[in-house]
């Protein structure tokens, strides 16, 4: 049984090319979300990064799987050695001199039982990312 996704929508005072290379160029992305060796957004690049817990790191294995330039960036997330896989979606809404971006993680629930892959951790960590990280990246 699927469950509900975790959506996150926020209106960022930038325009939406801002936003839009924010969550695609490398070196962006390293001053609000992970410092990935490699990213490119075209459908088929595959990326990692170790992230998780003090206690537990996981690497995270990930492929692009849609890219609409300036409206939508997709890709699937799952880590090595574990079953499952899973999809996160930014799409980007213009709202005149502000853009709507809205964060949908599905899939979480094809991971197997364990603490560190419990979705209320994706909640918290989203939530951190979307409404924190990235509020202060864009700001700036």
């Amino acid at each position: 049984m699927e469950s509900k996704p975790i959506v996150i929508e926020r209106v960022y005072n930038a325009s939406i090319s801002k936003v839009w290379k924010a969550i695609t160029d490398k070196e962006e992305m390293k001053k609000w979300y992970f410092d990935l060796a490699e990213f490119k957004p075209e459908v088929g690049f595959k990326f990692q990064f170790m992230g998780g817990t003090e206690d537990n790191e996981y690497l995270h294995l990930c492929e692009i799987t849609e890219v609409i330039p300036e409206k939508k960036l997709t890709y699937s997330w799952r880590y090595d050695g574990y079953e499952g896989n899973s999809f996160v979606s930014f799409e980007l809404f213009e709202k005149g001199d502000e853009t709507r971006l809205k964060l949908t993680h599905r899939g979480l629930e094809s991971f197997p039982n364990n603490p560190d892959f419990a979705k209320t951790n994706f909640e918290m960590g989203w939530d951190q990312i979307i409404n924190t990280s990235l509020k202060e990246y864009l700001s700036k």
